[in-house]
């Protein structure tokens, strides 16, 4: 198969909105790829070559490859083997040697098809082929139930090797996977809520309301003294987290599968800033500085039975089991079950007075729906907003090239200072907003480096954000986390904006200004 005829699949997924379109365009490429070819093309329209990220930069493609090819010769299996080459090249003079592959794949290619490997390697393959779209595909393509398909993916953790399965062998081949100690479950995820009241009367009264905290979700695997943890994404981190091992180690069972969240708290058991529990992932010292308290919320199998397909109350059953013993007991997240609507509420007070997000919300009915955000489980924190005055725009690169993109955000000195930066966003911007902020920002210029454009402080956009976190990169000692692009607001002027205090006041979960 050639890269051609993935490009024109990319291309007809990108110009349609019909997810039933979408689906069909790759059913009908994955019916047309060979075998050793599934695995490779399902990656690439899901966005991320099976390699995974190749550390791969768009300065580095823009100067090399210096020629094109003529017309299309270019075939998955040469890309495929190109980056598993690049992936293995390390050491003292790799650098050369990745430029050498990098270069050779691109002069082999055509300019449709060089544009369309930047953007796969660079993380910009956008193309509409979300995960959930891929699934489907796949399940046209080897005439199988969804379903099934789907089910297989949870359990195995890999959406490529799923399609590879499914192609090959059908449903048979898809009904052998099974839930195996020691290989990570895609883990169930929770929907935004609107509020605790809306949660409620959505899920009934039949429900467990849990904290919701400001940490990293994790999956533990025990099968005797083994114990290994990975992340959400499925990274696994075991050696970075020896604390969290040494817990489950100690107890009663020989075998489970475990689901939960950890965080790194202080003295008086509050939670720790976010960044400080991240920066244990990935250490392999026993003594990091700060130490990860894990809370475990679920079960998925427990000393040789599975409990995927048992709904929620019975798995709590099985937890609260294995928790039982006074030296277990914290290990179980806080929550109640079948709540009346002022339990729920007092929760959430708890949960808010602790330094946490918020609750979650889930039905005891519900099996384990693993990767999927459905209603049955649904998580309620308050929404912070803020009014920050925009500082400066980066240009963008990829598909944003040529658009001013990565915005400088300010909030306002209270002693009537210049603004005070607190972070960069790009999250949450259109192509209407991206092209307005292009053709306006050059009026409100009062510099031009050649990254972009610094503002005269005029103009106020509305972010959200998730919180805020201690900082040493900016000025004000704290940044924004996960804030994103929610309208600008010419109704208010700089002076209006929410000052340094009131992000200050987001590190401890305190309330922000209007």
């Amino acid at each position: 198969m050639l890269v051609a005829d993935v490009l024109a699949a990319s291309t007809a997924v990108t110009a349609t909105r019909s997810r039933t379109a979408k689906a069909a365009a790759i059913a009908a490429l994955l019916r047309a790829a060979a075998p050793d070819e599934v695995v490779p093309v399902t990656g690439w329209l899901a966005g991320e070559p099976r390699q995974g990220r190749l550390g791969v930069g768009w300065r580095t493609l823009s100067r090399l490859g210096g020629g094109t090819a003529a017309a299309p010769s270019l075939t998955v299996t040469a890309v495929d083997s190109a980056l598993t080459e690049l992936a293995g090249t390390t050491g003292a003079g790799s650098a050369a040697r990745r430029d050498a592959v990098l270069g050779g794949l691109l002069d082999a290619a055509t300019p449709e098809e060089q544009q369309f490997l930047v953007r796969l390697l660079t993380g910009e393959l956008r193309q509409g082929a979300l995960e959930g779209v891929v699934l489907d595909a796949v399940a046209a393509a080897a005439e199988v139930s969804a379903p099934v398909v789907r089910r297989a993916f949870m359990l195995s953790g890999r959406l490529p090797e799923t399609a590879a399965l499914a192609m090959a062998g059908g449903a048979a081949a898809l009904a052998g996977v099974r839930l195996e100690v020691g290989r990570p479950v895609r883990p169930m995820l929770a929907s935004p809520g609107s509020s605790l009241d809306a949660a409620l009367d959505d899920l009934g009264a039949d429900v467990t309301v849990e904290f919701k905290l400001d940490g990293a979700r994790i999956q533990v695997h025990r099968d005797g003294d083994v114990v290994r943890v990975w992340t959400r994404s499925l990274r696994e981190v075991t050696d970075g987290v020896p604390e969290l091992v040494e817990r489950v180690r100690a107890l009663p069972c020989d075998t489970a599968v475990l689901d939960g969240e950890t965080l790194a708290l202080d003295d008086d058991g509050r939670p720790r800033a976010f960044q400080d529990t991240m920066s244990r992932f990935g250490s392999e010292s026993a003594d990091a500085g700060v130490l990860l308290s894990p809370f475990l919320f679920d079960v998925l199998h427990l000393d040789g039975r599975d409990l995927l397909d048992e709904p929620l109350a019975m798995r709590l059953d099985a937890l609260a089991g294995l928790l039982a013993d006074d030296a277990h007991a914290a290990l179980r997240m806080p929550g109640v079950r079948r709540p009346t609507p002022e339990q729920a509420a007092g929760v959430l007070d708890d949960a808010l007075t602790a330094g946490h997000e918020g609750v979650v919300l889930k039905a005891l009915d519900a099996p384990y729906a693993a990767g999927r955000r459905g209603k049955a489980w649904q998580k309620v924190k308050p929404v912070h907003t803020l009014d920050l005055v925009v500082l400066g725009a980066e240009w963008g690169y990829g598909r944003r090239a040529g658009s001013l993109s990565n915005i400088h955000l300010g909030a306002r000195d209270p002693d009537g200072g210049e603004p005070v930066m607190v972070g960069k966003t790009f999250k949450g911007m259109t192509d209407e907003l991206l092209a307005w902020q292009t053709r306006t920002f050059p009026e409100h210029a009062a510099e031009r480096p050649d990254w972009g454009v610094l503002l005269r402080p005029e103009l106020v956009v509305e972010i959200a954000v998730d919180g805020a976190q201690r900082s040493t990169r900016y000025p004000g000692g704290v940044a924004l986390r996960f804030a994103r692009v929610l309208r600008y607001r010419p109704d208010k002027t700089p002076a209006e904006a929410d000052t340094i205090d009131a992000v200050r006041a987001l590190l401890a979960g305190g309330p922000t200004a209007d």
